[in-house]
């Protein structure tokens, strides 16, 4: 990792990679929320809440309004934008803030039942003190889940011409941006060292093959998730323009192979405060 560089978020806020995200939310949200194992009542904080799909889920399911902590003003926007729109005005709270000071009121420390975070921590060049501060935000016994990728889980079958060269690239612009493509390996030491006992650990998993209804879902997100880092990966002598242009194209072709197939899966932990 370069730590010569201040973290930057390297997807953006743009117009399409908010639908890209929206996309995102509708494929995964459901494996999240049958791993989180919510009873109803719970009261949460939804760290990095992006454009809060997952947050108004979450409140639809305890019944209790949930607060929301993005730092990005576009995502914000869209965030209450889409709520408005869904008739979930009431159902979450947004709070602009940032990960390492989160925009709680005195009172509020140490009173939530549930900490949540997804896709967050590997943009953090030093992760530790956000997930301390989520511990911190919890009631004595109160549950904190981490979502993140370790993008070495990927694979797809058959394997299309250069991807692995494309894949590699992409992962060396997170590293370029002071960010950490395999986070997700590390989420219980990142636990423990917080201060929080962890519980449990599982994959979210998040795939699909050809003629599966929304396989081309699927492929649209890894496209735009490469795409989006195209300027970062070239600008970085990483791949040149027409290797990663042809590699995106071989994807493309890739995925009308009627035994295209995509494995991955989200890491995904749970720990809980004890004090």
């Amino acid at each position: 990792m370069n730590n010569d560089t201040t973290p930057e978020y390297i997807h953006g806020t743009d117009p399409d990679e908010q639908a890209r995200l929206s996309l995102l939310n509708d494929l995964l949200n459901p494996g999240s929320l049958r791993e989180l194992h919510l009873q109803g009542g719970e009261r949460i904080l939804d760290v990095g809440s992006g454009l809060g799909q997952l947050s108004r889920a979450m409140a639809r399911v305890t019944g209790v309004r949930v607060l929301g902590i993005e730092r990005s003003a576009e995502q914000l926007a869209e965030a209450e934008r889409q709520a408005a729109q869904a008739g979930e005005a009431a159902l979450v709270e947004f709070r602009q803030g940032d990960a390492l000071q989160f925009p709680l009121r005195d009172e509020e420390w140490g009173t939530f039942d549930l900490a949540h975070t997804r896709f967050l921590l590997e943009h953090l060049g030093d992760p530790l003190p956000a997930v301390q501060a989520m511990v911190r935000a919890l009631r004595p016994g109160g549950r904190i889940v981490l979502e993140d990728d370790d993008h070495d889980v990927l694979h797809l079958w058959p394997e299309p011409p250069d991807f692995a060269v494309l894949w590699q690239a992409y992962q060396r612009s997170y590293e370029h941006l002071g960010n950490d493509p395999v986070i997700g390996r590390r989420l219980v030491s990142l636990l423990v060292e917080a201060g929080a006992v962890p519980v449990r650990n599982t994959f979210v998993f998040f795939g699909s093959c050809a003629g599966e209804p929304r396989f081309s879902l699927y492929v649209e997100n890894l496209i735009g998730v490469i795409g989006g880092a195209r300027t970062t990966v070239v600008e970085a002598r990483l791949l040149d323009a027409e290797a990663f242009d042809a590699a995106i194209a071989a994807l493309r072709a890739w995925s009308r192979d009627a035994a295209a197939t995509l494995w991955y899966a989200v890491s995904w932990v749970e720990g809980r405060r004890v004090d």
